[in-house]
């Protein structure tokens, strides 16, 4: 389950709604001004969206390793970048 809450409602009852989020595994959405901004999420779901977007890179690489072409290595990637 999904509440939504505005940033003024939240600072004025944040201890319950940490709880509810840790304990409670409910997600809350933060709003202003009726906009969104900002979600609370457990931190087991931010671990499995995490563990989502690693096996999605991963997929992206192994895409781009079957590609024909030149490997480039990531230091020469990072050195083109200026990083």
């Amino acid at each position: 389950m999904t509440t939504t809450i505005s940033t003024a409602d939240a600072r004025k009852k944040f201890a319950d709604i940490v709880n509810k989020v840790a304990y409670g595994k409910e997600s809350v959405v933060l709003t202003r001004r009726g906009k969104k901004i900002a979600a609370l999420v457990s931190i087991e779901e931010l671990e499995l969206l995490r563990q989502i977007e690693h096996y999605i890179d991963i997929e992206d690489a192994k895409k781009a390793l079957a590609e024909p072409g030149k490997n480039i290595h990531a230091q020469e990637v990072w050195k083109q970048l200026g990083l």
